[in-house]
């Protein structure tokens, strides 16, 4: 018999709105979920059960309102949308994943924050993450690892690890994420979901934790494409004081409008071999992705091989840059010793980055965002990249870390994800697909990314590839 977690978040908003369900009902149900099963899934950092049910309330009553006046209602209202430890919900202690931070409780939203809010959606928590978001893994000193619902003796990924193992499990029916290089993707491909990292700008990262450097964005992790859209329409807008902000869609367009459109025949381009020297791609994430490109064929597109130079200038900025923003993050004086080898190293490096080495890394990936819209994805040109979203299958729990030598794991933590990064350095958008299982049953993700400000074709790609090959309906045991 089906329960309400099987619904999908658009299912459920669907039954508020008509009086079928009650948002009051529906936060209970996650909330005994959560209770059951999330020492297991090392989903949440810190639980809101109270919040929950004071906005749960208020939703149904705004619900019952809507209905007697006619009135419409944003389109997840009343749905639970947890949000990643990386942000800051106004009164709920904020870790960032470390324990230097165990007792931080901020007095303002993040602007996403606000948004959800405004949406009418429910916090039942905040989810877990790596200390900063640094690895891509989810591992710290406050909580049990997050796993992989698909089996958990395997990381769920990283850094939104906490959020993707929420909805992978069934504790949440879409959850908030963030990605500065790979973090929605790495952890939607390690659990089987779509994830979205939009555009550089689409999304507002204030007001007081502006990603100055363009690498960093929310997005939203999901079971299906129009839930992961419909998130996105919440979330996105910017707001005064942003850096940058990306092309808005037309008056009127929605990108869950996009989730029902048919892309139209594309030029994809299909991507096997890392852009990173010396990487090997596992045999399973090379199948998986020459496995779609034969049913982007099959679906009328136009697929070619593409091969980018490997490139270790790239992969150097982009270091530096890492290594900034770890050092960036503020930890209360006398607390550096509570931090985690791997940030302490980062930390480190980033204090010894130049203002000039800076500034020419962040102008590498502009040429680097350059080359590839007036080279690869010019008008005429490729309108998707298709490659693996990670080079091999999930990790083992604790298999990534090496805290003995940091600058050994750093290098194996990007021999893990050597195609994701390259889109935060650019600022396109790109999307994992979880079309393919490995013989272990394992979800193995592939990766999708289009031009920037164009994530209306890959969610409408995305959407026929769900449709071509249903997804949604094949869930872990812990189900």
């Amino acid at each position: 018999m089906a329960e309400l977690h099987d619904l999908t978040a658009l299912e459920q908003a669907r039954k508020i709105r008509s009086g079928e369900l009650s948002p009051v009902e529906l936060t209970e149900h996650y909330l005994a979920r959560i209770e059951r099963l999330d020492d297991t899934l090392g989903a949440f950092l810190t639980r809101t059960p109270d919040i929950a049910r004071k906005q749960a309330a208020d939703a149904e009553s705004e619900a019952a309102a809507a209905r007697r006046e006619g009135r419409e209602l944003p389109p997840l209202h009343g749905v639970p949308v947890p949000v990643k430890d990386l942000n800051q919900v106004a009164g709920v202690r904020c870790t960032m994943g470390s324990r230097a931070l165990a007792e931080h409780v901020p007095t303002v939203d993040d602007h996403v924050v606000g948004k959800l809010r405004a949406g009418g959606t429910i916090l039942l928590g905040k989810t877990n993450t790596p200390e900063f978001g640094l690895p891509c893994y989810t591992e710290n000193g406050l909580a049990p690892p997050a796993r992989t619902p698909w089996d958990l003796a395997r990381s769920a990924g990283g850094s939104s690890g906490g959020s993707a193992a929420a909805v992978a499990g069934g504790l949440a029916p879409v959850a908030h994420a963030s990605d500065g290089g790979g973090s929605v993707r790495i952890p939607a491909s390690v659990c089987g979901l779509f994830g979205i990292k939009p555009s550089r700008g689409r999304i507002s990262g204030g007001p007081l934790l502006h990603d100055v450097s363009g690498l960093a964005t929310s997005g939203p992790l999901a079971r299906t494409v129009a839930d992961a859209a419909t998130l996105l329409d919440v979330l996105a807008g910017a707001m005064p004081g942003d850096p940058f902000a990306a092309p808005s869609l037309p008056p009127g367009e929605t990108f869950a409008d996009h989730a029902l459109r048919d892309p139209g025949r594309l030029r994809i381009a299909c991507l096997t071999e890392a852009p990173v020297p010396g990487i090997e791609v596992h045999p399973d994430c090379r199948t998986a992705t020459t496995e779609t490109a034969a049913l982007l064929t099959g679906l009328g597109h136009e697929v070619e091989e593409l091969t980018l130079p490997a490139d270790e200038s790239v992969l150097l900025a982009f270091t530096r840059v890492w290594s900034v923003l770890a050092a960036s993050r503020p930890v209360p004086p006398g607390r550096e010793e509570l931090l985690m080898p791997l940030t302490r190293h980062l930390r480190d490096r980033g204090a010894e980055v130049s203002g000039t080495d800076f500034t020419r890394s962040l102008y590498a990936f502009r040429m680097l965002a350059q080359s590839l819209a007036d080279g690869l994805m010019p008008p005429g040109g490729y309108d998707v990249i298709l490659s693996p979203t990670l080079a091999a299958p999930p990790a083992e729990v604790g298999a990534l870390r090496n805290d003995a030598d940091p600058q050994a794991e750093f290098d194996a933590l990007g021999a893990f994800t050597p195609f994701t990064a390259l889109y935060n350095a650019t600022g396109q958008p790109a999307v994992n697909v979880p079309l393919q299982w490995n013989a272990e049953g394992l979800p193995i993700g592939v990766m999708l990314a289009g031009r920037y400000g164009d994530e209306a074709t890959l969610i409408a790609l995305s959407a026929q590839l769900e449709q071509a090959r249903p997804w949604a309906g094949r869930t872990p045991s812990v189900w």
